[in-house]
């Protein structure tokens, strides 16, 4: 008897922020590479993560394993993209002495 193994592809899919996702979760991919790369077993990954399956881990770690470079590409630009995000919302939001402005604005309630 022969066992037929269908291709499975990794479990991935991309929200309209350009995120890729974990199919039908919304932990993203750099996650489960981070935790991966962190030294977590698939199991730890589906522990911390209890949205995820235990088979679709593995196919991630397999799909990242295979395309290392290209996911690694991929993470570093969506991290410089948050990094630019954040610096324009610290411009637009200086968050410089606002444990100051809080206080004042409890003091202003307190009757």
């Amino acid at each position: 008897m022969l066992l037929t193994m269908p291709p499975r592809p990794a479990p991935l899919e991309t929200n309209q922020d350009g995120d890729v996702l974990i199919r039908g979760t919304r932990v993203p991919l750099g996650t489960v590479v981070c935790a991966f790369n962190e030294g977590k077993t698939a199991e730890e990954i589906v522990q911390q993560f209890t949205s995820l399956n235990l088979s679709d881990v593995y196919l991630v770690i397999g799909y990242y394993l295979s395309n290392q470079q290209e996911v690694d590409h991929y993470l570093s630009e969506r991290e410089k993209e948050a990094l630019e995000i954040r610096k324009e919302n610290e411009k637009r939001f200086p968050s410089d002495k606002i444990r100051e402005r809080l206080m004042a604005r409890k003091r202003e309630k307190v009757f």
